[in-house]
């Protein structure tokens, strides 16, 4: 992938949804933090500085050299970004007695800026900032206000330096995508070349340039992303592509024997490898979840290297590791901390001696899908639900036990059956079951039980960097308690989750 823009973070919630619409505009874009920016800039053909949690008067405060880049490079600072350049050059920024947090109407717009060309007065943005610009540097000219803040938009005279105090990148900014394209297309003039199949075709020549005739190893989950992943390295390198997909005792109910009649006439040399008892073992008497995931991302490797020393001559071990897995696993000072470690994001033991190749680390969810389409692989597996790499290790509370895994599964099934027969199964990013560690009182005939409490998890999302719950309808979901309740000995009680991401995370763990 050829960069095109670079997204610098400053820490903002919506920092990734900025990367989103820049890629949906076929502007390829990648994000660093701002502590670990590249000496030079010259790959690049335009820069965005993201917003932040903090003020430019915060004594930790992001910063960078903004020198490095200004008149150089096209720059749209975005809320943090724009106080920041004003701050830089000696502008006065203030805690505003009236902070706008929320949806706000754009007012004295310079119609005549490329910025704003076809963006009408009153057009809806989205504020969400304390801080505000009183008095801009000289040399910055305002180009936009809304009724609080004086200077919501500004430029550098004799630059392609622009500025903004609202989030162009969230749905309640309904001319967003448009100042955005403004900005890429007419002041940038940044390369529109991010397509799915000059994608494809970008990094299937990638990988034969990197691997060579070398072998490599893939471990397959069944889900969309390895299932891309394991195309792309197909069709690169053929036959030297070895794919393993391990039974680890967490999967979903059968899923083993389903996922491996899956792959059959894909043209890909799969060897499943049953290994639930050594998984099961290594987690017995551990509950915290970082030590749960850590001990399945273990024997993962250990598996895979075992397997590994089988074929002759292996060196590459491929990941179907994909954007949102590196950004949420990245941990910098200041902005990024880790919600939690992905068991394929972060390399490999040296013991192993094998290097790692990830066709997908660049790519959000989406891409993937529609990357997926152009190889021409079935609509059933590219709009499968995603499943976490441990599995239901994660959806497990506690300490995990053979016949937790069991209960789970069948209790998991029921419910991805249901939304099938209910045709909601497609209407849905992700679902499952999580097992509680509460036992729940109740009756059941004449005797009073005591029994485990399920949770069911429904959420809409395109890249599981944000995520709503779905609204399931009440007859569908009294259906599915109850036939949990019947048919799953040991469960007496469901209750359905409604929370979003953020605060809550999809999974539990």
């Amino acid at each position: 992938m050829k960069p095109r823009v670079l997204i610098i973070d400053f820490g903002s919630q919506y920092t990734q949804l900025i990367a989103r619409k820049v890629r949906e505009l076929f502007v390829y874009s990648e994000i660093l933090p701002f502590n670990a920016l590249p000496e030079k800039f010259d790959q690049y053909q335009a820069v965005i500085l993201s917003g932040s949690p903090y003020s430019v008067y915060y004594e930790k405060a992001p910063k960078i050299d903004i020198a490095a880049i200004r008149g150089k490079l096209p720059i749209l600072g975005v809320c943090y970004g724009a106080q920041y350049m004003a701050h830089h050059e000696g502008g006065k920024i203030e805690a505003s007695e009236v902070r706008e947090y929320g949806r706000a109407n754009l007012q004295n717009i310079d119609s005549e800026d490329l910025l704003f060309d076809r963006i009408e007065n009153g057009t809806q943005v989205w504020m969400s900032h304390g801080d505000t610009i009183i008095d801009l540097p000289a040399n910055f000219k305002c180009i936009a206000s809304t009724e609080h803040v004086a200077h919501a938009a500004f430029k550098i005279l004799g630059e392609k330096t622009y500025a903004i105090q609202f989030h162009p990148e969230v749905y309640h900014t309904k001319d967003g995508q448009r100042i955005l394209d403004n900005f890429l297309s007419k002041i940038a003039n940044v390369s529109k070349d991010w397509t799915p199949r000059a994608l494809a075709e970008e990094i299937i020549e990638n990988l034969k340039e990197k691997l060579g005739n070398d072998k490599v190893i893939l471990g397959l989950s069944g889900g969309v992303d390895s299932t891309v992943a394991a195309i792309l390295l197909h069709k690169a390198i053929g036959k030297n592509l070895h794919c393993i997909f391990v039974n680890n005792g967490l999967l979903r109910l059968d899923e083993f024997d389903t996922v491996l009649q899956q792959y059959e006439g894909m043209g890909l040399q799969v060897r499943g490898v049953k290994a639930s008892k050594r998984f099961l073992e290594a987690l017995k008497g551990h509950s915290e979840p970082e030590t749960k995931r850590k001990i399945i991302g273990k024997e993962f490797i250990a598996v895979f290297d075992e397997e590994a020393h089988k074929i002759k001559n292996v060196k590459w071990l491929a990941q179907g590791t994909i954007y949102s897995d590196v950004i949420e696993s990245a941990t910098v000072d200041g902005p990024t901390a880790t919600i939690k470690s992905h068991h394929n994001v972060g390399g490999l033991p040296e013991k192993m001696h094998l290097k790692i190749v990830e066709p997908l680390r660049l790519l959000f969810k989406d891409e993937v899908r529609r990357l997926g389409e152009t190889l021409g692989i079935r609509s059933e597996l590219l709009q499968k639900h995603p499943f976490p790499g441990p599995g239901l290790g994660i959806r497990i509370l506690g300490e995990i036990t053979e016949e937790k895994v069991i209960l789970l599964q069948k209790a998991d099934a029921v419910f991805i059956d249901a939304l099938k027969k209910w045709h909601l199964y497609d209407k849905v990013w992700q679902a499952g079951v999580m097992l509680l560690p509460v036992q729940s009182v109740g009756v059941m005939g004449d005797e009073r039980t005591y029994e485990q409490v399920v949770a069911l998890r429904a959420v809409s999302s395109t890249d599981a960097m944000t995520a709503d719950w779905v609204d399931l309808p009440y007859k569908f979901l009294q259906e599915v308690s109850n036939r949990i309740i019947n048919n799953v000995k040991g469960v007496n009680r469901v209750v359905y989750d409604i929370s979003s991401k953020p605060p809550a995370t999809i999974e539990w763990e």
